[in-house]
């Protein structure tokens, strides 16, 4: 996902100066299950940067330094430049608490076999809610590698981490707001970091938000079918307009191109909303055998208009093993969007992740599809947004029922989406590219097993 424009940012430049601390950790890394290779203990070393000082309101950056992984390049292939990214997760705890999710470039100089692993500083922003010491200590990081495949190595701290930065907060006026990048307590809202995404690799780890204006539609395409009130009673459902969602996607087996019409659907629950994502019926049918519950999709459905952020929907793996020639269904995918803003709200659909097998298919619109879903909400106490709500804190019902206007996707400068035949040949094949991933892994594992059968001798 493209890193989105963050509100605020210029306020930044009010924070005190910034402070660097050096922390390590026992840590243990978990290798791609392809790789065969056994945990990795070993010690992390990062240091953590920010203002020594700044006021409630203000949006601050967070620096991650990697000194020294836990873990080397295994001793199986050379990586080449620009093909490691990191993402991880700082905690913050005292007078705010929650958890900024923090995402490095994909840059990096060629790693050999057996070398250091070389990590770009992450990086993310974060709103200060509340006066007093706000703590920061890392913790959870990962780094992906996306070339010859995709693959993910996991590092979780074995030991408690001591704070590398602590922050003096002053009363500044305040202002409303939340940690960028996860889930906090104490009433703040949440909203998610900046950064990219590395789109060559499709990792899927934290897409940016903005607590600013609504991103709008690009190329003609209109907003979707509008839905509901704040007030609405609950179980009122919402039909959310298909749009075509041209993908790039990025796979084992190359790069590959894709069209899929896409449908978000909505039922009210409360002050939330349980989504549900539906895929136009796939007309392609498997190229291999896939095994019972090896591949799981998910999405990250892109949240605009009054509101900020992203929600992630799941799928179910394959409840049954897929034959070859059979036609690979692609499973509705759920998830629950609670709003973090009071407003006109908008659902549009994201990034596709496709898991299988260890490995990763990334598929990402290669333009806006347009709006397929929009919601009048009601702000909801650790709701999706960052920024302010415009309205009163108590999340009080927003009039609306206005139609979002007409719900068209073709247009002049919409590149002639509505050319593409989605309809009847163009259905979404990233299930189907997995397929020939599992073809791909048979030759993968030739060439990491006789290195690992030698580690047992």
């Amino acid at each position: 996902m493209a890193a989105l424009m963050l509100a605020g940012a210029g306020i930044m430049t009010a924070a005190g100066t910034a402070q660097a601390a050096e922390v390590s950790y026992k840590t243990e890394c978990l290798p791609p299950p392809i790789s065969g290779l056994p945990p990795i203990q070993g010690t992390t070393k990062v240091a953590v940067s920010a203002p020594g000082t700044a006021k409630v309101g203000e949006e601050i950056e967070v620096v991650w330094k990697t000194i020294e992984g836990a873990s080397k390049n295994p001793d199986i292939l050379d990586l080449g430049e620009n093909t490691v990214q990191p993402t991880g997760t700082i905690k913050v705890a005292g007078a705010q608490t929650g958890d900024l999710a923090m995402q490095g470039p994909r840059e990096n100089p060629p790693i050999p076999k057996g070398g250091a692993m070389k990590l770009s500083d992450m990086k993310g922003k974060l709103k200060l809610t509340k006066p007093g010491e706000v703590t920061l200590t890392p913790g959870f990081y990962n780094i992906n590698v996306n070339r010859p495949i995709s693959t993910d190595t996991k590092c979780s701290p074995k030991e408690t981490v001591q704070p590398g930065v602590t922050i003096k907060v002053t009363d500044g006026g305040g202002g409303s707001g939340g940690t960028t990048g996860g889930s906090t307590t104490g009433g703040t809202t949440t909203g998610t970091t900046g950064g990219t995404t590395g789109g060559s690799a499709g990792t899927a780890s934290g897409g940016g938000t903005d607590g600013g204006t609504t991103s709008g539609s690009s190329g003609g395409t209109a907003s979707g079918s509008s839905g509901g009130s704040g007030g609405d009673p609950d179980g009122t459902a919402y039909k959310g307009k298909e749009v075509n969602v041209p993908y790039a996607c990025k796979t084992p087996i190359g790069d590959k191109k894709a069209t899929s019409s896409v449908q978000i659907n909505a039922v009210k629950k409360g002050g939330s909303y349980d989504l549900t994502v539906k895929f136009r019926k796939s007309v392609m049918d498997s190229p291999a055998d896939i095994p019972k519950d090896s591949v799981k999709p998910s999405m990250d459905v892109k949240v605009g208009g009054a509101d900020k952020g992203s929600v992630k929907v799941e799928g179910p793996t394959n409840a049954e093993p897929i034959k070859s020639g059979q036609p690979i269904e692609i499973p509705d995918l759920k998830g629950t969007y609670k709003p973090g803003a009071t407003g006109k709200a908008t659902l549009t659909p994201g990034v596709l992740t496709v898991n299988a097998l260890g490995t990763t298919t990334t598929c990402t619109p290669e333009k806006d599809p347009g709006v397929s879903l929009a919601l009048d909400t009601s702000a909801q106490q650790g709701g999706t947004s960052g920024g302010a709500t415009g309205g009163d804190s108590g999340g009080a019902a927003a009039s609306g029922g206005s139609a979002a206007g007409p719900a068209s996707v073709s247009g002049g400068s919409s590149g002639g989406l509505a050319e593409t035949g989605a309809g009847d040949h163009g259905a979404l094949t990233a299930l189907g590219l997995v397929a020939g991933t599992v073809i791909l892994l048979g030759g993968a594992v030739f060439t990491f097993l006789p290195r690992r059968r030698a580690r047992v001798r």
